[in-house]
């Protein structure tokens, strides 16, 4: 998801749709470039949408990000200090049908039953057949899963095409496993429904393919602090991640906006099953303007989470160390 924006109603048409596109490619401008440094730090970074992954095969932590059509890797053994930047997937002629494929968004790398899996949305300018007047182009975008023997890759699609069905507008999936089952969570974008859903499907065991129908957890508007957009008359879902918390509870942190502020917030299975029921924590785990986390323990037992902000060109990874007491979950510190 990019920038919602707030401008008055009387700018003249052209500084408007100016100011659109560059709030709405603007993130993109701010990755790495062509030529990525061998060794940056965390606080020299200008990223978003990221997740890392700590690999316990080889020591290190790696870091994906979107790099336009790319996925970008780091690595790294303290979380400060990065290194070895490489390409894990670049999207090859023809992909999706040829379709005219914009970027890469919010890649996350998972280690699932001794293979790596790389989860992305793909953005495209493919229109679909329904299109509503004043509102943002309804296009082809899906999330897909890509899978490597390795974490740097090479990373192999299953499908050309998005794993989630190619008719929804989904983006930000991420892996669950409940009862020794696979599962993709994922948001159904709000530019196609409007208020903007987290759901999921079953996965085949190797993840491949999905299996039956899709299943909603909850909607942007369950959130006790997100607000509807008022310039686009939305709510937003973003960014689903989810954990086993230390009471045993299923959580799962998610990004909407607070009144035009990207926000993240965390909500809990009462039953302890994807299919909820979901209560929403009150107050959001982090309102200054970032969000699109994502859930780890470093290799001592720290719970982490990554997170972008601000939520524009200026964007850049946040690493904080997370209390969970059971009932709440809030964040003690940054890095």
């Amino acid at each position: 998801m990019k920038a919602t924006l707030q401008f008055p109603g009387n700018l003249p048409g052209k500084l408007a749709l100016l100011i659109i596109l560059t709030a709405w490619w603007g993130p993109a401008l701010a990755q790495f470039g062509p030529n990525p440094p061998e060794k940056v730090t965390l606080h020299e970074m200008h990223w978003r949408d990221n997740c890392i992954l700590p690999d316990p095969a080889s020591g290190y932590y790696y870091m994906v990000g979107p790099g336009g059509k790319s996925v970008l890797s780091y690595r790294s053994k303290d979380l400060i200090n990065w290194e070895n930047p490489t390409r894990i997937f670049t999207i090859p002629e023809g992909f999706w049908g040829g379709k005219p494929i914009n970027s890469i968004w919010a890649p996350e790398l998972h280690r699932y039953k001794g293979k790596y899996y790389l989860f992305l949305t793909i953005d495209t300018r493919d229109s679909l057949a329904e299109q509503w007047p004043n509102w943002r182009p309804r296009v082809t975008r899906g999330s897909q899963i890509l899978v490597g023997e390795s974490p740097t890759g090479p990373f192999t699609a299953f499908q050309d095409r998005s794993t989630l069905p190619v008719e929804m507008m989904t983006l930000d999936a991420t892996l669950w496993e409940e009862d020794g089952a696979p599962y993709i969570v994922y948001c159904h974008e709000w530019v196609q429904i409007s208020n903007g859903t987290i759901e999921y499907m079953a996965l085949k065991p190797d993840l491949s393919e999905t299996v039956g129908e899709a299943k909603l957890m909850f909607r942007g508007s369950d959130g006790p602090w997100a607000s509807i957009s008022e310039t686009e008359g939305c709510f937003v879902t973003d960014g689903p991640y989810l954990k086993i918390n230390k009471a045993g509870k299923l959580m799962m942190i998610w990004t909407s906006f607070n009144k035009g502020i990207y926000t993240m917030g965390v909500a809990y299975s009462e039953s302890g099953k994807l299919a909820g029921p979901w209560i929403q924590q009150k107050e959001p785990v982090y309102n200054q303007h970032g969000g699109h986390g994502m859930l780890f323990e470093t290799f001592d037992g720290k719970l982490m989470t990554v997170l972008h902000a601000p939520n524009n060109r200026e964007s850049r990874p946040h690493i904080f160390e997370l209390e969970d007491d059971g009932e709440t979950l809030c964040i003690i510190r940054e890095l």
